[in-house]
C-alpha cells in the first residue's frame, strides 16, 4: 500500500486539496492510495506522557507508515521549513524502523516563489537520517494559489503534467524495489 502523508493539520488547507488531485491522479493508474491526514490526529498524542506511552488512538497513524510500500508527502512551506505538527509527527513514529528503507516522495507547495524547496530539503533531511529511500524526483508548486481551480485541483497543465510523471516514476520505482 503507498501512504499518501498529508503534512500539516490546517483545515481547508491547500496542502489537502493537492493530496486529493494526487490520489486521483494514482487512483488513475491503479494505485489507491492510503490517506495519512494530520488535520486527524488523535488530540491526546500532543500530550507530554506519548512520548513515553503512544495512545492508542495513534495506532493507525503508526499503522499506516509501518505497512507502507512507500509514502507521497504533501508538504506546505510554514514561515520557511516544515509544519511544526509534521515534525512532531514524525517524532512520535518508531525509532529507528518507521521509514527504514522506506521509499519517499515529495510534492511542495507555497505561496512563495520556491514551491516549499525548503521544507522538502528538510524533510529529506530528517528522512535520510531514518534511513529512508528518497525518490528524487520532486514536485515544487510555487504561488499555489495561481494554480488551483474552483474546486481545488491543480489547473495548470504544467504541474498536472509533473506530477502525473512523479506518479508514474514513484509506480516504477517501487516496482524496481520490489515494493509492489
Amino acid at each position: 500500500m503507498i501512504v499518501l502523508l498529508i503534512a500539516t493539520n490546517r483545515p481547508g488547507s491547500n496542502t489537502a486539496k493537492v493530496a486529493a488531485h494526487v490520489a486521483d491522479i494514482y487512483k488513475a493508474k491503479g494505485q489507491t492510495l492510503h490517506v495519512v491526514d494530520l488535520h486527524k490526529l488523535p488530540p491526546e498524542i500532543f500530550s507530554p506522557s506519548s512520548y513515553a506511552e503512544k495512545p492508542a488512538s495513534f495506532a493507525p497513524f503508526q499503522e499506516a507508515i509501518s505497512n507502507a510500500s512507500g509514502v507521497v508527502i504533501v508538504t506546505p512551506e510554514y514561515n520557511g521549513g516544515i509544519p511544526g505538527v509534521f515534525k512532531y509527527f514524525l517524532d512520535m513514529l518508531k525509532f529507528p524502523e518507521s521509514f527504514n528503507g522506506m521509499p519517499v516522495a515529495f510534492v511542495g507547495l507555497a505561496a512563495g516563489i520556491w514551491g516549499a524547496l525548503r521544507p522538502v530539503e528538510q524533510i529529506e533531511d530528517i528522512l535520510i537520517y531514518r534511513h529512508a529511500v528518497i525518490f528524487p524526483e520532486r514536485v515544487n508548486i510555487s504561488g499555489i494559489n495561481n494554480h488551483l481551480d474552483d474546486k481545488g485541483r491543480v489547473k495548470t497543465p504544467d504541474l498536472v503534467e509533473r506530477l502525473e510523471k512523479q506518479a508514474d516514476g514513484f509506480i516504477g520505482f517501487l516496482k524496481q524495489l520490489g515494493k509492489l
